[in-house]
């Protein structure tokens, strides 16, 4: 019984640490939708034949838009 107790203590410390609590916020969402949206226009541009625009969005989009949404606190 004392065993389970401590578990759950353990459990609750970790859940209240500040590494595992990620709250998005609405600029966090809002950065997030223009990375889709600029991976979205990547590949449409791709699909047109565009070979300089569409891989810049697309590493814009996917290398610093959407890791960027993830770490804006």
């Amino acid at each position: 019984m004392k065993d389970k107790l401590n578990r759950r203590e353990k459990a609750h410390r970790l859940s209240n640490n500040k590494i595992f609590n990620i709250k998005f916020q609405r600029k966090n969402y809002l950065t997030f939708i223009g990375g889709l949206t600029s991976i979205f226009l990547g590949y449409i541009l791709l699909a047109n034949g565009s070979i300089t625009l569409a891989p810049i969005l697309l590493v814009l989009g996917y290398c610093v838009i959407i890791p960027v949404s993830i770490l804006i606190k």
